[in-house]
């Protein structure tokens, strides 16, 4: 039963709106999402649930629910996404932004990344003006300007590389990306990978911004404007690689003690805040300064903005980042300034 998981590929083709498919049929879209995610395992999901699942894909319980599945993990070397939301191989990733939150930024640095590991990587540009996408196209080994392009060039050379795709929102809601995924794994692809962005920013506020996905990044506005890089909020952000039961057991340990501290860390930053820091509890300041050194050492100088930073990209395993989070839970870098700790790669 542990090995249970939703077959969330065929949900994403025959219910691209499944937001709106969720509540038509009386189901919490929270709950849809939760359990696509694997935050809410299938064995605990109501049958009334899984049997509505089925009948807005059209398809029985046993093609919904997939056994024994496993995923595999593409580590980026960016702290802050392996440890909390690691990227799934073969699997879509949705980023959840509004304008000037660093998407396109995090978009770029994980194609000039995967290119180095041999990715071959495709942007499908959406429709109508979007200069901002610009940023992006230096770090791209095809830019495709329709779906049917893109289908040219991917199963041409997707039977001896993985493949990156990129795509924006528009072309979830017009359906166009799952009918190209779809086509793309009769065409014998040996792994495809895609992100999908949302340009315009609308859709930060809804539960299933892009349907079911395998890794979700949901970026804050707060992290953005105190300057805090790369600015996706780990409490928000899931992956199956962590959520579902075949996860790493010192990863999903870390991981989860490492969220605790933040969740608390954000509850007390508003209390700083209004208060001063002398307006904690005392039983609470060990906590705080950790919740502090913990958020500054996840910033991370990246690649592809060494010219405006002025900063080396670095790369840091996750094997790196469980040892040293785990010295920062310990306590161990307690006495160190939190400047020491910002745009940094591993703890000295």
């Amino acid at each position: 039963m542990e090995d249970m998981r939703l077959n969330v590929p065929l949900l994403r083709q025959r219910v691209p709106n499944l937001t709106s498919a969720a509540r038509s049929v009386g189901l919490r879209s929270a709950t849809v999402s939760n359990l696509c995610t694997g935050k809410i395992p299938v064995s605990r999901a109501e049958v009334r649930t899984l049997v509505a699942l089925a009948s807005l894909a059209r398809c029985s319980l046993d093609e919904l629910i997939l056994f024994g599945e496993r995923f595999e993990m593409i580590e980026t070397g960016i702290k802050m996404l392996d440890l909390f939301a690691p990227l799934v191989k073969g699997g879509t990733t949705g980023l959840v932004a509004r304008p000037m939150m660093g998407q396109l930024v995090i978009l770029a640095e994980l194609f000039y990344r995967l290119r180095k590991k041999g990715y071959a990587t495709v942007l499908l540009k959406p429709e109508g003006d979007h200069p901002e996408i610009e940023d992006v196209t230096g770090d791209v080994e095809v830019v495709c300007n329709s779906v049917e392009e893109a289908y040219a060039h991917i199963s041409r050379i997707g039977s001896t590389r993985d493949v990156i795709l990129a795509a924006d929102r528009s072309h979830v809601l017009s359906n166009e990306i799952y009918t190209l995924q779809d086509r793309l794994h009769q065409a014998d692809v040996v792994s495809l990978t895609t992100f999908l962005v949302d340009l315009k920013g609308e859709a930060i506020d809804e539960d299933l911004p892009f349907g079911p996905l395998e890794t979700l990044w949901q970026f804050d506005a707060d992290l953005a404007v105190r300057h805090i890089y790369p600015s996706v909020n780990p409490l928000l952000s899931t992956s199956e690689i962590i959520e579902g039961t075949n996860a790493d057991p010192l990863h999903q340990s870390i991981g989860q003690k490492a969220k605790k501290l933040l969740r608390r860390y954000k509850e007390l930053r508003f209390l700083v805040q209004v208060q001063g820091k002398e307006g904690l509890p005392v039983s609470e300041t060990q906590t705080f300064m950790r919740g502090e050194r913990l958020e500054a050492y996840l910033t991370q100088p990246l690649y592809v903005a060494e010219a405006f930073t002025g900063t080396v990209g670095v790369t840091v395993s996750l094997q790196e980042t469980l040892q040293d989070v785990q010295r920062i839970l310990e306590g161990v870098v307690d006495q160190k300034d939190i400047k020491e700790l910002m745009y940094i790669g591993r703890l000295q």
